[in-house]
């Protein structure tokens, strides 16, 4: 597997169509990252299958989304291609941002998001319309396979985004019934953060053996226009000194990272007692409740979210100022994906970690993997 790490090229020397980078200089997407770097000409210039490993946040979704928007033929009027996600918020966040490439395209390209939450029959009746393009949670592609809801026949490029994630959340089985239901002349583009054995072995099982991988230097995939800082403080005293903080950002808005559900719950709780507006996301809300909970926050009716790692993936909202860790990550691609919620669109931002004297140990490895450095503000 090649490293690679260089200077970027702009979109059109990529070989990206001039509709296409219109619609992402709209969405504010103007230099290539490493990743689309990459990933984009090869994926537009040679036929296989395809290996990228790079962290989360890299911009993964333009790397492939950009190449598929412009296999598909919108003339044909069956799915052409499909993008199999971990999470329902990674899988309608992906399908949202294909939409919004597309805009310019001459002929409108359809894309259908499915996952697990919303009423299957709502799902089946929306893939009776025209769809070139369908987003999904495996488990949820599964179900809608068996009532035979939809046709995979022509499924030219299958993608497997955030694959590690997908083996880690159970869905090994599920990802096996899909690729074996799938054509053997597709061709598989396969992204992820890590490369556990579980994945290699799917790699070797349902990709071919000359598929083209690429790995992506872990330094500066973490946004240069963040600040990053730590504040030590005692456990019993971590609530109070997150609570001083927020109250110092005044009508700043952010987010607040727990790592685990009950974590989540009883942060918010706390913050609500303190007459803060806070909504929360976490695991075993309703698809319908998330959904009310983004919409409250993306309006501007709360000022703070308090959510777990996993749902952070489909939080995509401008003009926040500052992302608060109430615990560092299990895993380090997540801090990059926690971060990364701030300093979006050239702006810039605060990401700030709460931490113990025993979690020194765990920021310095994040310094190091992600070639960043925190500043002690107490």
């Amino acid at each position: 597997m090649s490293t690679y790490a260089f200077a970027l090229k702009n979109f059109k020397e990529l070989g990206v169509s001039g509709k296409l980078i219109k619609a992402l200089e709209e969405n504010n997407i103007i230099t290539p990252t490493e990743i689309q770097n990459v990933a984009i000409p090869h994926l537009l210039q040679n036929g296989g299958d395809f290996i990228g490993q790079a962290q989360t946040g890299t911009g993964k979704t333009a790397a492939f989304g950009i190449p598929l928007l412009q296999y598909v033929d919108p003339k044909i009027e069956k799915i052409q291609g499909l993008v199999l996600a971990p999470t329902r918020e990674l899988a309608k966040q992906i399908a949202k941002q294909l939409f919004r490439f597309a805009r310019y395209s001459p002929e409108r390209i359809f894309t259908e998001a499915v996952y697990g939450g919303d009423p299957i029959e709502k799902q089946r009746a929306a893939l009776n319309r025209p769809t070139h393009i369908v987003v999904a949670t495996p488990g949820r592609l599964i179900d809608l396979l068996k009532i035979k809801a939809l046709d995979l026949s022509a499924v030219r490029i299958a993608i497997l985004d955030e694959a590690d994630e997908m083996l880690s959340m159970g869905f090994k089985k599920d990802l096996e019934t899909i690729l074996g239901h799938l054509s053997v002349k597709r061709r598989t583009w396969l992204f992820s953060a890590t490369m556990p054995k579980a994945l290699r072995q799917l790699i070797k099982n349902y990709m071919s053996d000359d598929a083209h991988a690429i790995r992506i230097d872990r330094r500066n995939v973490v946004n240069s226009n963040i600040e990053h800082q730590y504040v030590i403080c005692r456990i019993e005293d971590k609530f109070s000194e997150i609570t001083q903080y927020l109250k110092a950002q005044k009508e700043d808005r952010g987010l607040v990272f727990c790592r685990s559900r009950a974590g989540t719950n009883n942060l918010a709780k706390h913050l609500q007692e303190e007459g803060f507006l806070v909504g929360v996301l976490q695991g075993e809300l309703s698809q319908k409740d998330r959904e009310k909970v983004m919409r409250g926050f993306k309006k501007k009716r709360t000022q703070i979210l308090v959510a777990t790692d996993v749902c952070a993936r489909g939080i995509d909202v401008e003009n926040l100022q500052f992302v608060v860790h109430h615990q560092l990550p299990d895993q380090i691609e997540y801090y990059t994906h926690r971060s990364g919620r701030t300093a979006r669109a050239g702006k810039s931002g605060i990401s700030i970690a709460f931490i113990t004297g025993t979690d020194m140990k765990r920021l310095k490895e994040i310094e190091k993997e992600l070639q960043i450095r925190f500043k002690k503000i107490k």
